[in-house]
């Protein structure tokens, strides 16, 4: 007579039910993020073949845009977070009312959408807008002033856009740090200035690192607004993408640049980890 098999412990029905639950996920990103991607990598080597990405050193204005397009994310992701900290900063020490106002000002502007939010911005920076009319109405100026068809106006556009990427995560880790942490610290004779450098930024930095890699990201691949409140001589990868292949149809060699972006996306993203310990991202530290 054999012996019964053993029951199923619990660690086992939960390691079931937990892949009852990552399948579907898993197949919904296979199917509509893995093989459009294979599909892109195989058009940028097939159609017509690797010299695709020859195009970054036979025409200066892919490498030039390339360069352009890493120089507007990291001022953006600069501009954000010198916002963004002050203002979730103001979030921490506010009371429960104001901070959940606070929060409903950063939220706003997603219930609308990003392509007429970059139109409100076209309204309010041209050279017949409300900035440079309200300017010259006062005296300040005597012509209009360049807000837009410039890295400018592209910098403002895209700030607006992606300053909630950048305040949450920080402000997620302040909330993070112990309440009696920072008094304990003054009550050492510590000043507020000391205590803020050493206590209170260290323990919110892995917030700090993660709205940055998150705006850094983002911002690499934005068309909408760099499209309407830029010009040609600041253009991102992002527009001559489309250019390829909607104007040009030249369906491999944008293949090749989208495919050029996203290695280099990676390889940031990927050193931007190692400052601060993923893991430290994920848990803000704690």
């Amino acid at each position: 007579m054999s012996a019964a098999s053993p029951a199923p412990s619990r660690g086992d029905e939960g390691h079931r039910r937990w892949n009852i639950l990552v399948w579907p996920a898993l197949v919904f990103l296979t199917v509509l993020f893995l093989f459009p991607f294979l599909q892109t990598a195989l058009r940028s080597v097939t159609e017509p073949g690797p010299e695709n990405y020859a195009i970054f050193v036979d025409d200066p204005v892919y490498l030039r845009s390339l360069v352009q397009t890493f120089l507007t994310a990291l001022v953006v992701t600069a501009v954000a977070l010198l916002i963004a900290y002050p203002y979730a900063y103001l979030m921490y020490r506010s009371g429960p009312v104001a901070a959940g106002v606070l929060t409903l000002l950063v939220v706003l502007p997603f219930f609308t959408s990003l392509l007429v939010r970059t139109y409100a911005w076209t309204v309010w920076l041209q050279e017949t807008g409300t900035i440079n009319s309200a300017l010259m109405a006062l005296g300040i100026i005597d012509a209009p002033l360049p807000l837009m068809r410039n890295m400018l106006g592209v910098t403002i556009g895209m700030t607006h856009s992606l300053l909630p990427f950048m305040v949450f995560p920080i402000y997620a880790s302040m909330r993070r740090v112990p309440p009696s942490l920072v008094p304990a610290a003054r009550s050492l004779g510590a000043t507020a200035a000391f205590t803020f450098r050493t206590v209170f930024l260290p323990l919110t930095a892995p917030g700090v690192v993660a709205g940055a890699l998150i705006v850094f990201v983002m911002s690499l691949g934005y068309y909408v607004t760099p499209a309407l409140l830029g010009s040609p001589s600041n253009s991102m990868l992002s527009e001559l993408i489309v250019n390829q292949v909607e104007q040009q149809v030249q369906f491999g060699v944008g293949s090749a640049i989208g495919i050029v972006l996203l290695a280099l996306t990676l390889a940031f993203l990927f050193l931007g980890t190692r400052l601060v310990g993923f893991k430290d991202i994920v848990t803000g530290g704690r």
